[in-house]
């Protein structure tokens, strides 16, 4: 196989022949194209010759767990992947189709030391993409995706007889009876159940009845032409959707899931859409008094409760916010013997003895019904207006070029530390520091803050905002971080704004 081509024109004897990579595909912690515009299909053998390659250079046991999530193109791809990894010598365990969560438990239930999901996440349709580790519960992070990134790119890689194929059946129900356990609700609880038609409309349902909660199903028939909405729950329009159901149905909160069902997110029982950063306050807040002095992980999208909750503070809970990403979070989660760790985008990490520290949205709709169950005379509306209040943005993502973001963010993040070195104010407050560990998280003396950086998987940069005050602050804050990036003419406009 020829070493790849960052361009191989369609309809030629050459895209059917020859490997074709964009690239910027290769992303902080997973691999992401527009298929079949940015990667073909010998493309993807030679992905999977790729990182066939990388397991057997680190000495890794070559056995590799595969799946794929509910996109009609998603079986060829993963079937071009597999022949590469083959092609490295490499037993390949197909489990069929997945969610990504059923993929990294598969590690353990197999007993495997790699795995490959061929999924685009929450990404629409015309993407395609492959999470992947050797470390379980770890996905590659940016090292191990520069490596390999290397490796394809360069056509550095090494064609070794013995490769088997072997498809292993059973795995979706293992991971259910592992999600289920011995638990079951004690109280009544019901639940508007929402899919988006992604793939995890072939787990959340029955996993719902079988912990007996009462379902509400919305969009949970499978359709990979996603009809309705793409399935992503930090997106306004599915949790709008999700909150029009729960009004209508007089369900007690709505659970959604993303396309591949490694984020969840909260809509309570009065219809307002919780943003997850606050859902796991409120998961810390259960786990810490069951669990004292725990530490949790935060990314620096989420809300600074974590580090200031009274009710935390009494826990003894130390919080520790780091780079967004879930590889990132879950290497964090793993090096600091961190409970949980808790992602504004969705993501948990439930470590032991709670989870296995990779992101699960099943593991997390779990238990949100253990912690109801543990809270019999609380609704979730109650939980959420226990927490302190504070006024947050969702996530706002400006269109920035994946050629171009890296080097406009270090840009603001300058800018932004100048401005509190000069004693410049934000939102006519004091800025009283400026983490810079993922972008620019501008803190004011009152605990509000601003952040701006990189999206790590799409052509964005990201935007939160967060006031301790009120919505006024809120406002004035997002349009003094706006005025900054506003320097860059580079940046477009904005998917959603407050």
């Amino acid at each position: 196989m020829t070493k790849p081509a960052a361009t191989v024109t369609p309809n030629t004897w050459e895209f059917l022949r020859d490997p074709m990579i964009k690239p910027t595909g290769f992303r902080e912690y997973d691999a992401r194209w527009r298929f079949p515009e940015e990667i073909n299909l010998p493309g993807m053998t030679a992905l999977g010759l790729g990182l066939g390659t990388q397991m057997r250079r680190r000495g890794i046991e070559p056995v590799i767990a595969v799946g794929n999530d509910y996109r009609d193109y998603s079986l060829s791809i993963k079937l071009a992947v597999i022949q590469g990894l083959m092609r490295a010598g490499i037993h390949v365990k197909d489990i069929g189709p997945a969610v990504s969560p059923m993929a990294y438990f598969s590690q353990f239930y197999l007993d495997v030391p790699a795995v490959a999901m061929i999924t685009a996440s929450h990404n629409p349709n015309g993407w395609t993409g492959v999470k992947m580790g050797f470390d379980r519960p770890l996905t590659h992070g940016p090292d191990e995706m520069g490596e390999l990134r290397d490796i394809v790119l360069n056509g550095d890689w090494e064609e070794i007889d013995g490769g088997k194929y072997e498809f292993v059946d059973g795995v979706k129900e293992a991971y259910l009876d592992d999600l289920v356990g011995d638990f079951k609700m004690s109280r009544p609880l019901k639940v508007v159940c929402a899919t988006g038609n992604g793939t995890a409309a072939a787990f959340a349902p029955e996993l719902f009845e079988r912990i007996g909660v009462e379902v509400v199903p919305s969009h949970t028939e499978l359709d990979y032409t996603f009809p309705n909405y793409n399935p992503n729950p930090e997106a306004m329009e599915m949790l709008h959707d999700m909150s029009d159901s729960v009004k209508a149905s007089g369900a007690d909160m709505a659970l959604g899931f993303d396309g591949d069902g490694d984020r969840c997110g909260v809509v309570d029982d009065e219809g307002e859409e919780i943003f997850a950063d606050k859902v796991g306050v409120i998961m810390a807040r259960d786990l810490s008094k069951i669990y004292p002095n725990s530490t949790f992980v935060a990314d620096v999208k989420s809300t600074g409760l974590f580090a200031s909750d009274p009710e935390l503070i009494k826990n003894g809970v130390t919080a520790d916010y780091w780079k967004t990403g879930h590889s990132h979070m879950k290497r964090r989660v793993k090096e600091i013997g961190a409970l949980a760790g808790f992602e504004k985008s969705g993501h948990y990490f439930l470590a032991e003895p709670i989870g296995r520290g990779y992101d699960c949205g099943m593991r997390v709709a779990v238990e949100i019904c253990k912690l109801m169950d543990r809270n019999p005379d609380m609704s979730m509306s109650d939980l959420r207006k226990a927490l302190p209040k504070t006024h947050s943005t969702p996530t706002m993502s400006p269109y920035c070029a994946d050629t171009e973001k890296y080097d406009v963010l270090e840009r603001l993040v300058a800018k932004l530390v100048a401005k509190h070195e000069a004693g410049e104010t934000l939102a006519g407050r004091p800025i009283k520091e400026v983490v810079t560990v993922n972008g620019a998280r501008v803190i004011l003396d009152n605990g509000s803050w601003g952040l701006v950086r990189a999206s790590s998987n799409t052509p964005n940069l990201v935007v939160v905002c967060e006031s301790s005050n009120s919505d006024e602050e809120l406002r004035a804050i997002f349009a003094d971080i706006d005025a900054v990036i506003r320097t860059e003419p580079s940046v477009g406009e904005y998917d959603q704004t407050i």
